[in-house]
C-alpha cells in the first residue's frame, strides 16, 4: 500500500553506506512515462509516412481558423494509442496530457504546471464515429470529418507493394478469421459457439507479415463469407503493378494458383 504523502513525509532520504558514496532518494525525478517506446514508433512512422498516407483517406471540412488539432494529429494520436495498447477513447482523457504522446505528435511540451494538451475523447470520437446515414461534410454541424472506405482498403495493398524494391517471383495470400470479443450491446453481435463468446468475426488477408485486408463481419456468418470479393479486390490491385508475379492462395493444405 502506497503511503499518503503529507507535509510530515520526508521529501528526501539518505542511506549511510560505509566506504561508499552516499545514496540519496527523493521524489524530484520529474515527469515519468511508461510509454518511452512510442518515440521509436513515431520515428518509424515518420520515415515510412504511414499515418501521413492514411490521413489522405479522409476529408476535413472544418474551418482552419477554428481547429486546435489537425486531422493528421488526430489520426496519429489515435493510432499511436492503439499501438501502445490504449484501445478505448476514454484513455485519451489522461493521454492528452502525456508528454511522451506530445513529443511523438511533434507538439511542444508545455511549461511547468501547463502540460501540453492533445485531443480529448470527444474530439477523437468525431473522427472515429461518423455514421454514414447522418449528414456529413461542410453542411454537418458535428460530423465534419469523413473517410473513404475504398481509399483506406486500397492503402493496405499500396503499402505492401511499396515495401518491395522489385516485383517478386511468387507471393502467397493467406486468409484468416479470428474473434473480436465485445462487452456490450454492439450492433450485429452474436454468440459464437466456436469462440465461446459474443464477438465479431473479422476476415483478414495476409502476405507474410503484411496485412492486405481487414473486413469486420458479424460472427453468425460462414467463415468464407465475403472472402472471394476481398480476394478479387486485392489481386486486382496487385496485378495493376505486378503483371508477372505468381499468386498462390492456400485452400486447406493445398496452394492454388490464381491466374
Amino acid at each position: 500500500m502506497t503511503p499518503v504523502l503529507t507535509d510530515r513525509t520526508p521529501k528526501q532520504f539518505k542511506f549511510s553506506v560505509e566506504k561508499s558514496r552516499p545514496i540519496v532518494v527523493n521524489f524530484q525525478g520529474g515527469a515519468v512515462t511508461s510509454d518511452a517506446g512510442l518515440s521509436l514508433i513515431a520515428e518509424i512512422d515518420r520515415k515510412l509516412q504511414i499515418t501521413s498516407k492514411f490521413a489522405q483517406c479522409f476529408q476535413d471540412y472544418r474551418k482552419p481558423n477554428r481547429i486546435d488539432h489537425s486531422l493528421l494529429s488526430l489520426i496519429r494520436q489515435r493510432i499511436y494509442g492503439l499501438v501502445m495498447g490504449y484501445e478505448d477513447l476514454n484513455d485519451h482523457e489522461e493521454l492528452r496530457h502525456d508528454q511522451m504522446f506530445a513529443i511523438a505528435l511533434g507538439n511542444r511540451i508545455g511549461v511547468e504546471n501547463e502540460p501540453a494538451t492533445l485531443a480529448g475523447k470527444s474530439t477523437l470520437n468525431r473522427l472515429e464515429h461518423c455514421p454514414e446515414d447522418l449528414e456529413q461534410g461542410a453542411d454537418s454541424r458535428y460530423h465534419k470529418i469523413r473517410h473513404s472506405s475504398e481509399a483506406i482498403e486500397s492503402l493496405f495493398v499500396k503499402i505492401f507493394l511499396e515495401s518491395y524494391a522489385k516485383e517478386p517471383r511468387q507471393i502467397i495470400l493467406d486468409l484468416d478469421v479470428t474473434d473480436d470479443l465485445v462487452h456490450g450491446n454492439q450492433e450485429q453481435v452474436f454468440f459464437n459457439t466456436y469462440y465461446g463468446g459474443y464477438c465479431y468475426a473479422p476476415l483478414y488477408i495476409f502476405c507474410g507479415k503484411h496485412l492486405l485486408a481487414a473486413k469486420l463481419r458479424p460472427s453468425n456468418v460462414d467463415p468464407a463469407f465475403g472472402a472471394l470479393s476481398e480476394l478479387q479486390r486485392v489481386i486486382k490491385q496487385i496485378r495493376q503493378q505486378w503483371n508477372n508475379v505468381e499468386i498462390l492462395v492456400p485452400i486447406k493444405t493445398v496452394h492454388t494458383k490464381i491466374l
